[in-house]
């Protein structure tokens, strides 16, 4: 079964969300959100075939959490992680 565009808002506003896009013309209003999803599927989506969506959400969390903020390079942070970004700034402070 196919769901339809139709079926994804309906079922999205059932469940309380509300869409949130960028305006027309406007490609960088979520330029971070599009970076981090562009990390996760290059990083991990792309090399994984998940059981179901348990184990989906369960890799997802385990790369955000222990390695998307904790040990990637971050190239808003001169490319260091988050870790020694934070342990750099503490010194300074």
């Amino acid at each position: 079964m196919k769901i339809t565009p139709e079926q994804k808002i309906t079922g999205s506003l059932h469940a309380g969300l509300v869409a949130s896009m960028s305006r027309k013309g406007m490609p960088y209003d979520n330029a971070v959100m599009e970076s981090f999803f562009s990390s996760l599927k290059q990083e991990l989506i792309h090399h994984e075939r998940f059981e179901d969506r348990d184990a989906a959400r369960a890799a997802i969390f385990e790369y955000i959490e222990s390695f998307y903020n904790r040990q990637r390079l971050h190239s808003s942070l001169g490319y260091r992680s988050p870790e020694a970004f934070e342990r750099m700034a503490e010194v300074t402070n």
